[in-house]
């Protein structure tokens, strides 16, 4: 009912609010001078200056025949050779969750059980008895020997906070004692389709660590956030975006977050572009009401249906053809989304006769070959149409998978800063021969796929740049690859940039508008102190962002105030 509610609001705030920005006079409202404008737009790939009048671009040229366009009341910036691209367009994130996780407990540089004890207890004595403890992003591989956190290493300095924290990647949860004690989770607790209890094998106990399905036993007992909570999460998350030149964000969402934004938009206060995905669960409430995605307007919209075929390689639940290599007792899991069988592959045509988009989290190289035949199977089905399906990670595809992207038509949206990230310890889950098609960049291009770029905050920094670096340098944070892992992989920056921009607005639905910098599209611009074409590809990290545009309004000026430090 929420979320029959939430969509049937958005139609009427869609018939009095159509933009993030409103406009002025006949002369342009913002000039921009003296920058190096790559465009993207091949008519005219760069360019020194751009005018901006009602949100929109209205010339983009020479400083000398944009300064013609300045009235009394035009804002000048002069740029002094400042670096200018259409706003970053993070494709994938976790964007209201990322908001709550800016002021939560941080645990994703702790390397020992002392100092993530001691990062819990500190936590602990900043909240009242009783409040749960959240988020954390941990990360176990940086452990010393490499292994999974325990609910003794916590209890202790948590015996009336209930905890529940997070592994980086979102798909493995480690709950003390306490919130066990809540959630009613013991050894003999049924196991969830899709999820799994780890257990100590001597005692059979739950060690804490719960993964996927099996996180819900305990996370459907912590308290909703408040209303209040919840727009204090977004507004932080904006302006995290806007430090980092994100001018569009695709969030994959739930109905609640959804209510938030709507908020913002009815107060004026959105900074940046939202393009909400809804659970595949709610396909039903969509085709009731004949809706077509996108749906919305510049500043909001609904894109479509998010769903999971399966978990995450971190935490050994993404769903392969062959078992892992440091644990031959699995090849992951099935996401409870594919429960009972048959049920996605029901939803995916539902919402394909619905004409609604589908983007659905797929890692493991049997979850991303399962899911192109489910979409092969819904084209065969219902006909040729501009569906612009997406299959959110596709991290691990064997050989004859990838063409299949292009083929198909499906955009792979895809987070560089995973492989950056994940190189550290890929192949020691994977082995060396699955792993030369992991994160096949360049090859997914040359198949024909377009790709979206994105960050999936909290799971990685929403931080572009650190994207940018990771697809063209394909590095990974230990400094053990400095030539790059798997550098066949490698793409170039252009086709990075292409990612965050032009990818991105492709994979809304958005191309007349955003994507590039040309007349009539929207004046979403950012700023950077360097041209990323000329900055030699390990120093792409020390680039800036100096001003983040949206509609021709500065929603980040980093002259006033630089972003934070990056990872």
């Amino acid at each position: 009912m929420k979320v029959f509610l939430s969509i049937v609001a958005m139609a009427v705030i869609m018939s009095f609010s159509s933009s993030c920005t409103k406009g002025g006079n006949d002369m342009a409202d913002l000039i921009l001078i003296n920058g190096t404008i790559h465009t993207l737009d091949p008519a005219r790939p760069r360019a020194e200056a751009v005018a901006v009048r009602d949100g929109r671009i209205l010339k983009v040229g020479t400083a000398a025949e944009v300064r013609g366009l300045a009235g009394k009341e035009t804002r000048t910036i002069d740029l002094a050779g400042g670096f200018v691209l259409p706003g970053f367009i993070d494709s994938h994130t976790h964007f209201l969750n990322g908001g709550f996780s800016l002021s939560s407990i941080q645990l994703r540089d702790v390397r020992t059980r002392e100092e993530f004890a001691a990062r819990v207890a500190a936590k602990v004595k900043e909240l009242d008895k009783g409040e749960w403890v959240q988020n954390g992003d941990w990360d176990h591989e940086l452990f010393t020997p490499v292994e999974l956190p325990r609910r003794e290493w916590i209890d202790s300095v948590s015996p009336e906070n209930p905890v529940c924290v997070n592994r980086y990647d979102g798909h493995m949860v480690l709950a003390n004692s306490a919130a066990l004690r809540i959630a009613g989770v013991t050894k003999s607790t049924p196991v969830p389709p899709g999820g799994e209890i780890v257990k100590d094998p001597k005692t059979g106990e739950p060690t804490g660590i719960l993964k996927d399905a099996a996180a819900d036993l305990v996370s459907r007992h912590i308290p909703e956030p408040s209303w209040k909570e919840k727009l204090k999460a977004a507004e932080a998350a904006l302006k995290h975006a806007a430090e980092h030149g994100v001018t569009s964000v695709h969030e994959m969402a739930d109905a609640s977050s959804f209510e938030v934004y709507q908020e913002l938009l009815r107060e004026g206060k959105m900074t940046a572009r939202l393009y909400v995905y809804i659970p595949i669960d709610n396909v039903d409430i969509y085709a009731r009401l004949k809706l077509k995605t996108p749906f919305g307007n510049d500043c909001l919209k609904i894109g479509g249906l998010k769903g999971f075929v399966d978990g995450s390689l971190g935490s050994t639940t993404a769903y392969f053809f062959d078992p892992y290599t440091d644990d031959p007792t699995t090849s992951g899991l099935l996401a409870s989304q594919m429960f009972p069988e048959g049920i996605m592959e029901k939803r995916i045509l539902e919402a394909d006769k619905a004409g609604l988009q589908v983007a659905i989290h797929a890692i493991g190289d049997r979850a991303n070959s399962l899911l192109l035949d489910l979409y092969e199977k819904a084209v065969a089905q219902n006909g040729p149409r501009d569906r612009r399906w997406r299959i959110e990670h596709a991290q691990h595809l064997r050989p004859q998978d990838i063409a299949r992207f292009g083929k198909l038509g499906v955009i792979a949206s895809v987070q560089p800063y995973h492989a950056y990230d994940d190189g550290r310890w890929a192949e020691k889950r994977i082995g060396k021969e699955r792993a030369r098609t992991t994160y096949p960049f360049k090859s997914l291009l040359e198949g024909g796929a377009v790709l979206a770029f994105g960050s999936d905050w909290t799971v990685a920094p929403l931080d572009p740049l650190s994207g940018i670096y990771a697809a063209v340098t394909r590095v990974t944070s230990d400094g053990k690859n400095p030539g790059g892992w798997v550098p066949e992989e490698k793409i170039s920056i252009e086709e990075a940039i292409k990612g965050y921009t032009t990818g991105g607005a492709y994979a809304e639905f958005a191309e007349k508008d955003k994507g590039t910098i040309r007349s009539g599209k929207l004046a979403d611009l950012v700023v950077l102190d360097k041209d990323l074409f000329k900055v030699p590809a390990e120093r792409l990290m020390d680039v800036k962002v100096v001003l983040t545009i949206v509609g021709g309004k500065v929603v980040h000026d980093g002259r006033l105030a630089p972003a934070g430090p990056r990872p």
